[in-house]
């Protein structure tokens, strides 16, 4: 997974770090370069490109790369950025209600319906979506954020996954929104293990195989199943040392279903 930011947005970035590629052109030059790894952005603001385009960009990529990729979205946050590049952020509220209407624009995109569509905010007339994704129903769909009222209702909704933040206060953040996302698939009559818990965590540097075995293994009892793990700045050999250390010792004494580890450059 890579992020999806115009500018860097790394808060330990130093001043002079300010290079950054754009997400779904660095995920179709590695769609080329791999063959396992799934491909999505964490996470794509629903601002940076109109519903149509941005599902017509997954579905290129699910086809090119052989039904790899994610879609990764959420309601968006910076306004620094949006400032800079002339993009638009309108208030939270709107910005929610245009995420919720581009979900319902990709279901409609990957199951072929190209019938004219009337949002509040978008109103693309033919949707079309083909060639249609090779991941059927569609490719597996993350939503970013942790809010309890309108993100984690969201990922109840429509998402396959979602994605936590790894706070240091003894798991009771976690536990909190995960009891908070059950709650939401028993309302809208989902079931809550449907869907993928991923937790996105930082790997500093000195850090020990055998510390972030532990903490990997912390997270997997509390229902994490993927780890999204980001680094301050730009990977190491040093720091992809740690994660070769790590992965062997988690599959062979895996507890609680041991979390899958995915990288991405903060």
């Amino acid at each position: 997974m890579v992020v999806d930011h115009l500018l860097q947005a790394d808060p330990t970035a130093g001043p002079g770090e300010t290079e950054i590629l754009e997400a779904y052109t660095t995920l179709g030059f590695l769609a080329a370069q791999t063959e396992r790894v799934r491909l999505g952005t964490m996470v794509t603001g629903v601002t940076f490109r109109p519903p149509a385009l941005l599902v017509k960009a997954v579905i290129t990529l699910d086809v090119l790369s052989g039904g790899r990729a994610w879609l990764g979205i959420g309601a968006g946050y910076h306004g620094e950025e949006a400032g800079a590049m002339g993009l638009p952020l309108p208030p939270v509220a709107e910005r929610f209600q245009r995420l919720e209407e581009t979900l319902q624009i990709a279901a409609r995109m990957w199951a072929g319906d190209d019938a004219p569509f009337a949002g509040r905010h978008y109103r693309p007339q033919r949707p079309a979506g083909s060639p249609p994704p090779i991941q059927r129903p569609h490719p597996p769909v993350l939503i970013g954020g942790t809010g309890e009222r309108k993100t984690l209702r969201l990922v109840a909704r429509y998402a396959d996954a979602c994605n936590l933040f790894d706070i240091p206060d003894g798991g009771r953040t976690v536990t909190r929104k995960l009891a908070v996302l059950a709650r939401h698939c028993e309302q809208v009559g989902r079931p809550y293990d449907q869907i993928e818990k991923t937790l996105s965590t930082r790997l500093q540097a000195g850090e020990p195989a055998d510390a972030f075995v532990t903490r990997s293994r912390a997270a997997a009892a509390l229902g994490i199943q993927h780890l999204v793990v980001l680094t301050p700045g730009p990977w190491t050999a040093d720091l992809l040392a740690v994660l070769a250390a790590a992965i062997p010792t988690l599959r062979e004494r895996p507890v609680a279903a041991a979390p899958e580890i995915a990288d991405t450059q903060s």
